[in-house]
């Protein structure tokens, strides 16, 4: 089967910024966004309007996704370290490598029996809200996700939304590298927004990191569909001692590092950048 332009042009990108070390860059073409102002988000779903099309979201939501699980579009083979979620209590951030459209579902399935009845929220891209990528349009503005903004006022919003969130329990997800880059196995040096997070709300961060291997079964694109083995690893907390600044640096520096240790122990091989 021939392989997809597209995702050839990708894998080109993607060699291209790591070389180059565009690590918080995406490869794909972001949908153009405008500016997402406060009366545009209902972050907590306060409004009956927001609590109606939240419920249909996520059934819609999850019947898309289970539906790719049967046809094995989407191949989950291991979660790995259960038990290191289920040690945090109260609310807490998960971190997760970025690869795909599909990777914040995946960790849903992994850590939904484990989490009291209660929802994952999905910390996204202004533009995947205001302008999201077809078909994903209901799933980006209505599946318990939390936007960022260009607009003060709107993240003085997003940060009291957190807040709450995490006070009563909620789990957030955060991909800390930022940028998704396409079936990319390596992990990215990070951002800083998911640790002053954390640092802020005196909080945990669970990192994640899914590994994959090929599977069988080619998808559409002429690429083998991968099987993910979802690692969940080691809490970290933040040091009340320091400052926020060393704190933040301090809990960036070990979840990288304890990615570097799952990618290097999973794949049997040291990580090295611009290089395959």
């Amino acid at each position: 089967m021939e392989r997809s332009a597209h995702k050839l042009e990708l894998l080109r990108r993607i060699e291209e910024f790591e070389k180059k070390e565009l690590w918080h860059l995406d490869v794909e073409d972001d949908p153009e966004t405008y500016p997402l102002m406060p009366d545009m988000v209902d972050y907590l779903n306060e409004k009956r309007s927001s609590k109606i099309k939240n419920k249909i979201a996520n059934w819609a939501g999850s019947r898309f996704f289970d539906k790719m699980i049967a046809n094995r579009q989407l191949i989950i083979k291991e979660v790995r370290g259960i038990e290191n979620f289920t040690a945090v209590s109260g609310g807490k951030i998960v971190t997760c490598n970025h690869f795909s459209v599909c990777d914040n579902y995946a960790v849903w399935v992994a850590l939904r029996d484990h989490m009291d009845g209660k929802m994952l929220y999905k910390v996204i891209r202004e533009g995947n809200y205001t302008n999201p990528p077809k078909p994903f349009g209901l799933f980006m503005r209505h599946c318990n996700t939390l936007p960022l903004s260009n607009q003060t006022a709107t993240m003085k919003k997003f940060l009291r939304a957190v807040k709450v969130l995490l006070a009563r329990g909620e789990t957030i997800l955060i991909y800390p590298e930022q940028s998704m880059w396409w079936n990319y196995r390596k992990p990215k040096p990070m951002q800083d927004g998911a640790f002053a997070l954390a640092v802020r709300n005196k909080t945990p961060i669970v990192p994640i990191f899914i590994t994959m291997e090929d599977s069988d079964v080619l998808d559409g694109d002429g690429f083998f569909v991968q099987e993910y083995t979802i690692h969940i690893l080691p809490a970290v907390y933040p040091d009340e001692t320091l400052s926020s600044a060393e704190a933040k640096a301090r809990m960036r520096r070990e979840n990288y590092e304890a990615w570097v240790r799952v990618y290097e122990d999973f794949y049997k091989k040291p990580l090295v950048y611009g290089e395959s």
